[in-house]
């Protein structure tokens, strides 16, 4: 039983669910050949649907806002959200169309990823009005990029308009509107992210421009930010990753969840470090995902 017992914050999720269909090999074939793999396996992903796990478990009560196709991939992403304890009633079936899938090869110590987007493309701006009830009694809501940006700049605009806090997850990398970063309360980029969010600029100076807004990642060095009178760097947690998919997925939900419930900026990175830690000590970018329990004694 978690140790969490505060008032849950309610995080809303817009965002991408898809299947990720994972193949191990010694190593990748060339144009025209084929090669044995060691191992398949499929695995609930998709950057939204990571993130919206990764909040239920750290005990949010979290309502999802996509899109699966209407197959049997599109059924076990529905479960999967709903056996973690995700609201799945704004996570629609679309008719004659395959759900979002990930075919990841691993091999030679690296990854390939063909991603085919497929119902995430029917997350449009008409499709989260809908839902417009529940972004606007979210205590946070939480976006990232592998939707339509037409979607991205409404869900900026109605949490603007409605006072509800957003954090915005720019991955993957891509141009994003002026009006969107204003928009939101939250950006957390990586470095690459940010030099494309901000055409190239100067890192110090793109802090200093959003102070307390600009959460930068770096990976094993921790997070950075602008405190609005010095950069500050929380550091992360060394521990030996097992596997670090959906390690920045964990990083984001608890971010927002610890956000949600009053933490400082500070103290919600330091939560937010230590969640992401321990989930790439497991594999799987869902499977290795911590619970509210299992963050609070690590921080302990």
């Amino acid at each position: 039983m978690s140790v969490y017992t505060k008032k849950q914050p309610r995080v809303v999720v817009v965002g991408s669910c898809s299947m990720d269909l994972v193949v191990t090999s010694s190593r990748r074939p060339g144009a025209g050949e084929t090669v044995l793999g060691e191992s398949f396996k499929t695995v609930p992903g998709g950057k939204g649907a990571n993130q919206a796990v990764a909040a239920a478990r750290l005990g949010a009560d979290v309502s999802m806002i996509g899109r699966v196709g209407d197959d049997s991939l599109g059924q076990t992403i529905l479960d999967n959200l709903k056996q973690n304890g995700v609201c799945t009633d704004n996570v629609e079936p679309v008719t004659h169309c395959e759900s979002g899938t990930a075919h990841i090869i691993l091999a030679e110590g690296d990854n390939s990823i063909i991603v085919v987007e497929a119902a995430n493309r029917h997350v449009t701006p008409e499709y989260v009005e809908q839902a417009r009830a529940v972004i606007e009694q979210a205590d946070i809501v939480l976006i990232q990029q592998e939707i339509p940006a037409e979607t991205v700049l409404l869900v900026s605009r109605i949490c603007k308009q409605s006072g509800v806090p957003l954090l915005l997850n720019p991955a993957p990398a891509r141009p994003v509107e002026a009006e969107v970063i204003e928009n939101s309360t939250y950006l957390t980029p990586n470095e690459h992210e940010a030099s494309l969010l901000f055409d190239g600029a100067e890192l110090g100076e793109s802090l200093r421009k959003y102070p307390n807004r600009l959460i930068v990642t770096e990976g094993s060095r921790g997070a950075r930010y602008f405190d609005g009178q010095e950069e500050a760097v929380v550091p992360s947690y060394p521990v030996e990753a097992v596997d670090t998919t959906g390690a920045g997925d964990t990083f984001n939900a608890a971010f927002a969840v610890a956000l949600a419930e009053g933490k400082s900026i500070a103290d919600s990175l330091r939560f937010a470090n230590r969640a992401a830690s321990l989930s790439v000590t497991r594999f799987g970018a869902q499977g290795g995902m911590p619970k509210r329990a299992e963050v609070e004694e690590a921080l302990a």
